[in-house]
C-alpha cells in the first residue's frame, strides 16, 4: 500500500519532498528577538519534513508577548530569517513563518521599555505569563485598538511577509489560532467591540479577512496560509460559544473565496463531521493537526480529507521524525522542562535515530 505521507506534494508554485509538515512551536531561543545560529540548527535538523513552519514570530514589537520570541520587523531579523531559510531549503524542506502578534497575552516586561498591549478590547486575559525579569505575571488590561492602530496592525502583518520573501523564505501563516490577536478578533470573550470589527460574526471575521486581503496582495496568494483552532478555550477564549461552527464554516468559506496557500487546523480542533464539510467548503490544501500518528494520517489522507499533516511535540524530540514515521522506529520522549528555556539542552540536543542507536552501541 502506497504510503501517501511520503509522496511529494505541490503547493502552489513549490513542491513538497513529503506531505510532512512541521508545525510552529514556540521554545523561546531567540535571545534579544533575533533569529539566530542556534536556531539555524534547530530548524536545519529538522528539514526532512516537506514543510516546516517556523514559531510564532512577532510583527511589531508590542507583539513581543512572550520572552525571547523572534520577530520579523527589521531588517536584522528578517537577514537572520534568510539565513535560516536557505540552511532548511538546502536540506530539501520548504520553509513558512508563522506571523503572530500576541495581543492581549504576555506582560510590558517582554516588550520593549514603555511598550504596552493592545487587543480588539480592553479586557484582560485570565492567567499569568512568564517574564525573564519578574517571573511570572498575570496579564494586565491591554489597551483597545483604535482605527489608526488596525490599520498599523494590519500593515504589520503585511510588512513582516514582505520582508520574508525578499530574505527567502517560501511563505508565511498567519496565526489565526490559539487566543492571540486574530485568533481574539473571532471570540466574543475576547472582542467585545461594538463598531465594525464587533458584535457579529461578519465584523469578527473583518479584521481577519482585512489582513488575509492585503497579505496576498502585497505577496501572492500561494504564499499565504492561515492557522485556526475552532472550539478551543486557550488564552482564556469562550470554547463552544454560540454560533461558533457557523462562524467557522463561513471564514472558511470566505478563505476558498481567496484560494489561499492552505488552511492549517490546530490541535485537533476540528475532526469527525466539521472536518468533513470543511473540506467540502475548502476544496484547497488542508493541513490536519493533533494527536497524529502514521496511521491516522494515512487514514486521513487516503479519505481525502486532508492534503498534509503537522506534527509538533514529536519534532521536539524526533528531529528525523519523518523516517521515524516511515520506518516505524520508536520514538523518543521530550524534556518538557526545557521546552522554553533559553540554550542547546533540549533543542538541538536531541538525537537522531541513527545517533541514539550509535550512543546505545558504546
Amino acid at each position: 500500500m502506497t504510503q501517501r505521507l511520503f509522496t511529494p506534494y505541490s503547493l502552489g508554485q513549490i513542491t513538497l519532498q513529503n506531505r510532512i509538515v512541521m508545525a510552529p512551536l514556540t521554545r523561546s531561543r531567540a535571545l534579544g528577538n533575533q533569529p539566530n545560529d542556534l536556531m539555524r540548527e534547530y530548524y536545519t535538523q529538522r528539514a526532512s519534513a516537506g514543510l516546516v513552519i517556523a514559531e510564532g514570530t512577532a510583527t511589531a514589537a508590542d507583539g513581543l508577548g512572550y520572552a525571547r520570541i523572534p520577530g520579523l520587523f527589521t531588517d536584522e531579523q528578517a537577514r537572520g530569517w534568510g539565513d535560516i531559510a536557505r540552511s532548511v531549503q538546502a536540506r530539501g524542506s520548504r520553509l513558512f513563518i508563522q506571523l503572530m502578534h500576541t495581543g492581549r497575552i504576555g506582560h510590558p516586561a517582554n516588550l520593549p521599555q514603555g511598550g504596552e498591549l493592545i487587543a480588539p478590547s480592553a479586557v484582560a486575559a485570565a492567567g499569568e505569563v512568564w517574564t525573564d525579569t519578574a517571573g511570572m505575571q498575570p496579564h494586565p488590561v491591554p489597551r483597545a485598538a483604535s482605527a489608526d492602530d488596525l490599520v498599523r496592525l494590519r500593515n504589520d502583518h503585511v510588512r513582516a511577509a514582505e520582508l520574508a520573501v525578499a530574505n527567502g523564505v517560501d511563505g508565511v501563516e498567519l496565526h489565526g489560532a490559539n487566543g492571540y490577536l486574530l485568533g481574539q478578533f473571532l471570540n466574543p470573550r475576547s472582542n467585545q467591540r461594538t463598531d465594525a470589527y464587533g458584535g457579529s460574526a461578519a465584523n469578527r471575521l473583518r479584521f481577519v479577512l482585512e489582513v488575509v486581503d492585503a497579505t496576498i496582495a502585497a505577496i501572492g496568494k500561494s504564499r499565504v496560509g492561515i492557522r485556526l483552532s475552532p472550539f478551543n478555550p486557550f488564552n482564556d477564549l469562550e470554547a463552544n460559544f454560540d454560533g461558533e461552527r457557523e462562524q467557522f464554516l463561513a471564514l472558511v468559506a470566505e478563505l476558498a473565496k481567496r484560494d489561499i496557500g492552505y488552511l492549517h487546523l490546530a490541535g485537533g480542533s476540528v475532526s469527525g463531521d466539521l472536518l468533513k464539510d470543511t473540506r467540502a467548503a475548502f476544496p484547497g490544501t488542508i493541513i490536519i493537526n493533533g494527536g497524529y500518528d502514521a496511521a491516522r494520517a494515512e487514514a486521513d489522507l487516503a479519505a481525502g480529507l486532508v492534503d498534509l499533516v503537522s506534527f509538533g511535540r514529536t519534532f521536539i524530540s524526533n528531529p528525523d521524525l519523518p523516517e521515524r514515521l516511515r520506518t516505524g522506529a520508536p520514538l523518543a520522549d521530550l524534556d518538557a522542562a526545557t521546552l522554553y528555556t533559553p540554550g542547546a539542552a533540549g533543542y538541538t540536543d536531541y538525537p537522531r535515530l541513527d545517533e541514539a542507536e550509535a550512543l546505545l552501541a558504546d
